[in-house]
């Protein structure tokens, strides 16, 4: 029989025995468990560091290693003297983050809004933190709002002094801890962009905006003049920056892998002097107060080198805002508007003749008591003439005489020398938009084209075509490419790139160009169409034109282009000016309009630039009449 502690030591084997095969279950259980929790942190391990190691590799770089680009500084334009006529700067770019301002965007909004120059009301909106959902959903705050551009380092200090003297309206020594870093959090949503951001300046203002063109675009790029012509040297290279930043986006210079310094744009140094410019604009700007014209235009050229030393338009711009100005404005006419030259093409006429040799200053033409019938039309002078030398002929301008000058040349001829005088094709002056003017060929002139041309009909031509037609003429017969650039230089001055002046062709003989210029000193004599643009101590050689516009191949009355272009001193001659009137309102006789403003252009500009006089006695105006 069994004693009873056997029966006891049985009982507890098999309680004991229960208990070890719940701890294997439990075990089991425990096993699995991390069985699977292991099975899954390598498979997490592998999705990371296998399957997908390239996307957080990236997005680890992404959050810690910086490409930082730096901008180069775009160069200045400078006249030819070294002054300033367009510089930049670096300025900055300011924001803010809703999400930090917290009850406090009333307060920011009315310390801020004076030196931020924005309405209160305004930047309170902007300030005021919006919620929106995101792609997946989820309810966001705005981070990001960019409330001002384009502000200097000193304006940024003025901000920066503001913010940090923001009355909240609570004692400061009695705030908690918390209320303290709501306070910082407020003062610091207001900060600036990183990437610097560049503000163009034109110091001159108005002065030669025609010249300069100016700046747009988030590119920061040349839209008009010599910023568009010269974009390439003007804007330089971009530099860059590779390093890592710590958890704070802090930069890490022990880390830095690569430095690159951006290479700043080259400097212009233009052949406009800044001086004569402002004569010119000054004198366009009481002109076009006192004529009213739709439009003027004013060139100035040294005859010898082709540099232009002014070049202005009215209406005009200010560069500084030129989307404040209609579009019309901003067009430089010097090189896009095209017209009739009218009389002032008569110089071409009588240029070619005498270079064939087939007429001399005294030859003598019949000019039929002012009315001539050629093709069956009539040709008229706006004075009966008899007989006229070819002198007399520039002198008096008479219609009728250059259309006989032409016939004895011929039409084939003359087409040759007024496509030699570069009318009919761009001067390829560093400015946009320039067009070719008209000049049709031979085999679409008809019968009457030989008396109308040498008058200045039938063809039309820009501006910069008439200035550098007559400065060939000063220039002994040699055509010269307009020269605007003189040179490109670094940071420290040193020249780049120089730019030479640019012979076109020999288009008459200097002894003819001599003849010439002989025939347009009468012009500006007691008699001639120009009295009113002689020079006191100055020999002046020169044309007036005044042309009746063609619209859509009909001559309008009441509307007409005047314009007179001259050189002085004639025979050794310093500056050819070119002015023109478009539709001026009264008076619109370019003896009566634009010869007066060259004298006065010239004259001052003379001073400016201490010409020694070729008269030792003044010439005297004993006439403020005058023809075409």
């Amino acid at each position: 029989m069994p004693k009873i502690g056997d029966s006891g030591e049985m009982e507890l084997s098999e309680e004991h025995q229960s208990l070890n095969r719940q701890g294997k279950v439990w075990f089991l259980i425990f096993s699995g468990i991390m069985l699977i929790s292991f099975s899954f942190l390598v498979y997490q391990l592998m999705d990371i560091q296998v399957f997908h190691h390239e996307e957080f590799n990236n997005k680890a770089k992404e959050r810690h290693v910086k490409t930082i680009v730096m901008d180069p500084r775009r160069g200045n334009i400078l006249d030819a003297r070294g002054n300033l006529l367009a510089t930049s700067l670096f300025v900055k770019t300011v924001c803010a983050d809703p999400s930090m301002i917290g009850p406090y965007g009333s307060d920011l909004a009315k310390a801020l809004s004076s030196s931020l120059e924005i309405e209160e009301g305004l930047l309170r909106t902007k300030l005021k933190p919006k919620l929106y959902r995101d792609s997946n959903g989820t309810l966001c705050t705005n981070k990001f709002v960019v409330l001002k551009r384009k502000v200097t380092r000193k304006k940024w200090q003025e901000i920066t002094e503001s913010i940090n003297q923001i009355d909240f309206g609570i004692d400061e020594s009695n705030l908690t801890r918390g209320q303290k870093q709501l306070i910082s959090r407020a003062k610091r949503s207001i900060h600036t962009l990183s990437k610097k951001d560049q503000l163009r300046l034109y110091p001159g203002r108005r002065l030669a905006s025609h010249v300069l063109g100016f700046v747009g675009g988030v590119d920061h790029t040349g839209k008009e003049g010599i910023e568009s012509v010269l974009d390439s040297k003007l804007t330089g290279t971009q530099g860059w920056r590779i390093t890592e930043a710590d958890s704070r986006r802090r930069e890490v210079v022990s880390f830095r892998q690569q430095d690159v310094a951006a290479r700043n744009g080259l400097n212009v140094r233009l052949t406009i002097d800044s001086g004569i410019q402002h004569i010119v604009e000054s004198e366009l700007d009481k002109a076009m107060a006192k004529h009213r014209p739709k439009g003027m235009t004013v060139i100035i050229v040294v005859p010898s080198t082709g540099e232009i030393v002014a070049m202005a338009n009215r209406p005009d711009f200010d560069p500084n805002n030129p989307g404040s100005y209609p579009a019309g404005h901003r067009r430089n006419r010097a090189v896009t508007d095209i017209a009739e030259p009218g009389s002032t093409f008569k110089a071409v006429t009588v240029a070619a003749a005498l270079n064939e040799r087939q007429v001399s200053l005294g030859t003598v033409f019949n000019c039929e008591g002012g009315a001539f019938y050629y093709g069956g039309r009539r040709l008229r002078d706006d004075h009966s003439y008899s007989r006229l030398n070819v002198k007399e002929i520039i002198k008096k301008s008479s219609n009728i005489g250059s259309a006989k000058i032409a016939l004895g040349l011929g039409s084939a001829k003359l087409h040759q020398y007024i496509s030699e005088f570069g009318f009919g094709e761009r001067t390829r002056i560093n400015l946009p938009g320039e067009v070719r003017g008209t000049l049709h060929p031979l085999a679409r002139w008809n019968k009457l084209s030989i008396t109308r041309v040498p008058m200045g009909h039938e063809v039309t031509a820009t501006p910069i075509q008439m200035v550098m037609m007559f400065s060939a003429v000063a220039n002994k017969g040699k055509l010269m490419r307009p020269k605007l650039l003189r040179q490109l230089e670094d940071e420290q001055g040193k020249v780049v790139v120089r730019y030479h002046s640019e012979s076109v062709r020999q288009v008459v003989s200097s002894e003819t160009a001599l003849k010439v210029t002989e025939a347009l000193k009468t012009v500006v004599q007691p008699g001639g169409t120009a009295v009113r643009a002689g020079m006191g101590y100055f020999s002046v050689a020169g044309k007036t034109g005044t042309a009746q516009k063609a619209i859509r191949g009909r001559y309008v009355p009441g509307k007409y282009y005047s314009s007179f272009v001259g050189f002085f001193p004639a025979d050794r001659p310093v500056l050819c000016i070119y002015v023109a009137l478009d539709e001026p309102t009264g008076d619109y006789y370019a003896s009566q309009t634009a010869a007066p403003i060259f004298r006065s252009i010239a004259e001052r500009s003379a001073s400016y630039l201490g010409v020694r006089p070729d008269l030792v006695v003044p010439n005297s105006v004993v006439s403020r009449s005058g023809g075409r």
